[in-house]
């Protein structure tokens, strides 16, 4: 699911790049209207993470088998203060939870700029 998130958005990206591109005139350098227009984008706060199965547990440890603190669910909006292989240490925005959570079951919104 997540490698076809990828290829879809980079897919769209691409048709929307092309036609900015073609339409620079001879004389314009494009990849000084790209890098101009991409620095913008990166000046933006990083967007949230959410789940994307039904439900992930929050737990003590990077541990699948440590003490369950809590329960978050699809859609559901956190912020990750450190990554620990593939377990993201999160606080839980609605109930001020932290703990560890499995990065199989959670992705981080993308955010397209087209300017």
């Amino acid at each position: 699911m997540r490698s076809t998130r990828i290829a879809i958005s980079a897919a769209m990206l691409g048709a929307l790049a092309l036609p900015v591109l073609s339409a620079t005139t001879a004389g314009a350098a494009p990849t000084a209207v790209a890098a101009a227009s991409a620095r913008g984008c990166y000046d933006l706060p990083s967007l949230p993470y959410a789940v994307h199965a039904t439900a992930v547990t929050i737990r003590s440890k990077a541990d699948s088998k440590s003490t369950a603190l809590g329960v978050l669910y699809k859609s559901h909006k956190f912020s990750v203060s450190r990554k620990s292989g593939n377990w993201l240490y999160i606080t839980d925005r609605t109930t001020g939870v932290k703990g560890w959570v499995s990065g199989t079951y959670v992705y981080r919104d993308v955010r397209m700029c087209l300017d």
